[in-house]
């Protein structure tokens, strides 16, 4: 499959990554693992305080970063003065709530929120995470399903990057329950590289995708064959620019997975919890908090950056684009006539 980027989805690719196309980017959109905290410190929810961590967050991890992944409930309105406007914006689209059947989770957008209103507000990328796994019902499918696809279909007429996040979620008949946005220690590796065939064709407009450790990451040995196969397996699934999630991994085993997947092909990481939930763990104490920051998180994502630089590959490198991705669709003065309006 070859794939063509059009100015628009080009543009925000190099936005999100850095001179050499790697993506660096961190997350601050996670809603429920930093809600359940300030929950139970205030009894009640608390606005303020989840913007402020947000906030915090964004000032702290920004330098390091290519590219920030915004919510827009509280990171974006408490942190909008400052994000820096010369790294790359994407923009949570789906709800952090979901239902769940007990054989599958209904994924959703943000309510009176939507791929133009992330476009008109200067966004790089959407991101969308959707629960999947293959053995789930008849029903949930094709809801994910849809729900994939319409994305796919409203970033390709607003000309922005779809970022397309996959986890594998428990079901009512397996041992491990949760409903956080952790990984599953039981989890199948042949769930993981299904779902991510699943949505690996043309129809569902994904242009990255954003994808857990095939095996469970806490742990993690590296030097292992077998493991490795399984890394390039999904890289071969995903048939375009990839990069990794923590999903609340150890700040060492998210090095070794990442490792395995710059092996297999994945141009970077999007990650949140490895590189700040230390720091975060201190609250409601925001001096230990920044503390924490500076003395931990910081220096991760440099340890981080510098792995990318030496083993990742370029995003516009990946063979779906023919060799070269960052080549204009068509670089002659008739380019306008081809170029769709919305």
């Amino acid at each position: 499959m070859t794939l063509h980027l059009t100015p628009g989805k080009q543009l925000g690719f190099r936005r999100m990554a850095d001179a050499a196309g790697r993506f660096k980017m961190t997350a601050v959109d996670q809603r429920p693992p930093i809600k359940t905290p300030v929950e139970a410190h205030h009894g009640k929810p608390d606005w303020d305080d989840m913007a402020r961590v947000k906030t915090m967050l964004l000032e702290a991890l920004q330098p390091s970063s290519t590219a920030m992944l915004l919510d827009p409930h509280y990171a974006i309105p408490h942190g909008w003065q400052v994000f820096d406007p010369r790294k790359g914006l994407i923009v949570t689209l789906e709800d952090s709530l979901f239902r769940d059947t007990g054989q599958g989770r209904f994924s959703a957008e943000i309510d009176d929120w939507s791929v133009g209103k992330i476009k008109r507000m200067g966004g790089d990328a959407v991101k969308v995470l959707a629960w999947y796994r293959p053995d789930i019902s008849d029903d949930v499918r094709k809801a994910q399903h849809d729900f994939v696809k319409r994305t796919g279909e409203a970033c390709a007429k607003y000309d922005i990057p779809f970022l397309f996040e996959l986890l594998v979620h428990p079901v009512e008949t397996d041992a491990e329950q949760t409903s956080e946005y952790t990984e599953m220690a039981t989890k199948h590796s042949d769930h993981v590289l299904a779902s991510v065939e699943a949505f690996a064709g043309a129809d569902y407009g994904v242009d990255v995708f954003k994808l857990e450790s095939p095996v469970p990451a806490k742990g993690i040995a590296g030097g292992e064959a077998a493991v490795q196969t399984l890394f390039d397996e999904m890289g071969k699934l995903a048939a375009r620019p990839w990069v990794m999630l923590s999903a609340g991994a150890g700040k060492p085993d998210f090095k070794t997975v990442l490792d395995y997947a710059y092996a297999a092909g994945a141009s970077g990481f999007l990650a949140g919890r490895a590189i700040w939930l230390d720091a975060f763990n201190a609250y409601p104490d925001w001096d230990a908090m920044q503390a924490g920051l500076t003395r931990d998180s910081v220096p991760y994502m440099a340890e981080l950056n510098a792995l990318t630089d030496a083993q990742a590959t370029p995003w516009h490198r990946h063979a779906c684009y023919g060799g070269d991705g960052s080549a204009f669709i068509d670089p002659t003065a008739g380019f306008r006539h081809g170029y769709g309006d919305i």
